[in-house]
């Protein structure tokens, strides 16, 4: 086991380097620490055979309230490496620190917000840069997907090439609300009214419970978290980022995915050049199996590296 002492771009951090076996199969990968806002943040790093970092990183984001060992990630990081490809899995602090592996427990106290993915990211990148990376491919999935449309929509970063976004998660405000109200028995609107006077009265940070809060039944919830993930946005609808984007992006549909099915109308309106939709016939929303390959097959001939 090795340390390193690092500071990148303003983020000062301790560096842990583990060598060990964390998925099926004889590929190993490297977990990372990172520090970041007085927390340790956790990524796995997978080196693909003869290459270095500095020849490029596919990063890798889960979905909601998901973990980076889920199986569409170590799947997607195996056969990219397979590829020829390097891979940076990390796994959302959700204000934890050096969360685990695993779902979000749903009993924490929930502090973090969907933004949040937009400080984390930076850092990693950043890292990055220091360990002399040529390029960055980002790859989110779900949610995942959105956060990283909405990063490129509001940031920039020299690294950043291409993005990568699977099954990305679409939003609409008056279906979130009833959805909310069929699920958790109570109109949404009136917790959101609660908790957006505690924010005006200087009180982000108090906790409110909550009959539910994203897949959370009766759990407790800081208001701006509320806020953040229950608010009407349209930057949570991925198409509507798309079109804002200078990168080129990928766009990889599952004709099976009914958790954003409103998703392939929405892309068939884009027509912006730099954007690239495929399908994946008979995927759902977490391309298991063979149809991991077949998106994996996309993502090869997109990147092209």
């Amino acid at each position: 086991m090795k340390r390193y002492a690092h500071k990148a771009s303003g983020v000062a951090g301790l560096i842990l380097f583990c060598w060990c076996s964390l998925w099926a199969g004889s590929v190993l990968a490297d977990e990372v620490l990172l520090e970041y806002e007085g927390i340790e943040l956790r990524a796995d790093l997978m080196l693909a055979p003869d290459k270095t970092l500095q020849a490029g990183v596919v990063l890798l984001l889960h979905g909601t309230l998901a973990h980076n060992r889920m199986e569409i990630i170590s799947t997607t990081a195996e056969l990219l490496h397979d590829e020829g490809y390097n891979t940076l899995a990390i796994n959302l602090s959700f204000a934890l620190d050096k969360r685990p592996e695993g779902m979000l427990d749903c009993q924490v106290e929930h502090r973090h917000q969907h933004e949040d993915a937009s400080g984390e990211l930076t850092a990693w990148l950043d890292w990055l840069h220091t360990q002399g990376v040529s390029k960055v491919a980002l790859w989110g999935h779900s949610r995942g997907a959105n956060q990283i449309a909405w990063f490129a929509h509001e940031h920039s970063h020299a690294l950043l090439d291409k993005l990568i976004l699977v099954a990305p998660s679409t939003w609409d405000g008056p279906s979130n609300a009833a959805n909310y109200q069929q699920r958790y028995a109570q109109p949404l609107a009136p917790l959101l009214t609660q908790a957006e006077a505690l924010i005006a009265a200087g009180k982000p940070d108090e906790m409110m419970a909550v009959p539910g809060f994203v897949y959370c039944q009766n759990t407790k919830v800081s208001a701006q978290a509320f806020v953040s993930y229950g608010r009407d946005d349209k930057r949570k609808n991925t198409p509507t980022l798309l079109q804002t984007l200078t990168p080129p992006v990928l766009v990889v549909i599952g004709s099976a995915d009914e958790v954003v099915a409103d998703l392939p109308a929405q892309m068939a309106a884009l027509t912006r050049d730099t954007i690239r939709v495929e399908t994946v016939e008979g995927a759902d929303h977490f391309f298991l199996d063979l149809y991991a390959d077949d998106m994996v097959e996309q993502i090869v001939d997109f990147l092209d590296w």
